[in-house]
């Protein structure tokens, strides 16, 4: 098993934890949040701080990245705003009365979430907030936002005229045990989602299909139909709180507390795969060219084959939980409480991946034609082959 060697840069300049990366739009820079009550920015052209903005008064809990402009928001009760290129603070978001744990930003709009109980709109030009949301019982941890636009068909859009002047809605999980779904208009509770037991701590919006999936503190993860507030299914099989989620073609991964992560085909609502091997909880996690990015409590992060399962290779070096991951360019960024941005290259991972896949296709091509021969093959067996770097692969027998 490859254990990733060294990374390919170490950057330590922050003084407390990283709690959170965020990648721009365009992939050029990166901003981190730190313990330290800064935000630095970073270039992905040379891996070089380029910004360091400071001005809060407490730790900062989580950031967001635009290409001309960077947001933090903080244990101090405001988000900022700050200028990438002079590093200029441009706006202070003021109204929050205890620690805003997320924001998010939407076309003209800011959202926040914070331990206050409350969610707010902030127009992110005019430093102004728009719309209070107030009914949660308890704080705030995640945000999702989609246009009822993406969901509605023509017929069902007979809202009030209030609502129909902006067809925006907030979505907010809380530690309450439920899911609210707000119109940024008026600030209208327009749904809330029951069923949760425990602190829902993470969200995933599918707007063209009308779905919400969220995971809680109960070891669940729900689906929710947003035009109906019906709950769809109930994936049950973690044993620990589920922490994040990520949704791509259909699929499903979860990370949680119990070590590990879960694939499930949404439409059925069958684990299709679990991913083993961390030794603490999945923290944060991220799909790319067939390969499952994870990095967890134990300091490392890890690379699977999405489709068998396998490890394929283990980045050790940081001290502490790795909190976030990006990746660009064939480079995997770790963000970790011990302060540092680790860079790792995974050109070769990527690389083996996809000569796996064009391998795949090739013999799926050939088996094709083989009628019904090929039924006796359905079920595939996967196996380990020792590679010559000494990491290992999934290969599967025909």
């Amino acid at each position: 098993m490859g254990n990733g060697g060294s990374a390919v840069k170490v950057c330590a300049d922050h003084q407390g934890g990283i709690n959170w990366l965020s990648l721009s739009p365009d992939g050029q820079r990166l901003l981190t949040g730190s313990e330290d009550g800064t935000a630095r920015l970073w270039s992905t052209a040379d891996s070089q701080c380029h910004g360091h903005f400071q001005g809060h008064e407490s730790y900062i809990t989580f950031c967001h990245l635009e290409n001309e402009a960077a947001f933090t928001c903080s244990a101090d009760h405001t988000i900022r705003k700050w200028d990438v290129v002079t590093g200029q603070c441009l706006a202070i978001y003021r109204g929050h009365t205890s620690i805003v744990n997320r924001i998010l930003v939407a076309k003209d709009y800011l959202f926040s979430g914070s331990y206050d109980r409350t969610a707010r709109c902030w127009s992110v030009d005019k430093e102004k907030q728009i719309q209070e949301f107030r009914g949660h019982r308890n704080c705030v941890l995640t945000l999702a936002h989609y246009s009822s636009r993406d969901v509605l068909e023509e017929e069902e859009e007979e809202e009030e005229e209030e609502e129909k002047v902006s067809r925006d809605l907030l979505v907010t999980g809380s530690t309450d045990c439920t899911v609210k779904v707000w119109w940024v208009s008026s600030g209208r509770c327009y749904q809330t989602l029951l069923g949760h037991t425990g602190a829902v701590l993470c969200l995933i919006l599918d707007a063209p299909n009308r779905e919400l999936f969220s995971g809680s503190t109960d070891y669940t993860i729900r689906t929710w139909n947003i035009v109906t507030g019906e709950q769809l299914k109930v994936f049950k099989e973690h044993q620990g709180s589920v922490i994040c989620l990520e949704l791509v073609n259909r699929h499903l991964y979860s990370g949680s507390a119990d070590r590990t992560v879960k694939c499930w085909f949404v439409d059925t609502g069958e684990r299709i795969q679990t991913y083993k091997a961390h030794k603490h909880s999945v923290s944060t996690l991220k799909y790319h060219a067939g390969i499952l990015f994870t990095g967890s409590g134990d300091a490392c992060a890890r690379a699977f084959n999405s489709r068998s399962g396998v490890l394929q290779k283990i980045f050790r070096g940081h001290k502490f939980i790795i909190n976030c991951i990006q990746i660009h360019n064939e480079l995997l960024y770790t963000a970790s409480h011990d302060g540092t941005l680790r860079i790792w290259d995974i050109r070769g991972i990527c690389k083996r991946n996809k000569r796996r896949l064009k391998k795949e296709r090739s013999v799926q091509g050939r088996s094709s034609q083989k009628g019904s021969l090929s039924r006796l093959f359905n079920n595939k067996v996967g196996c380990m082959i020792q590679q010559e770097d000494g990491e290992h692969e999934a290969v599967e027998l025909m």
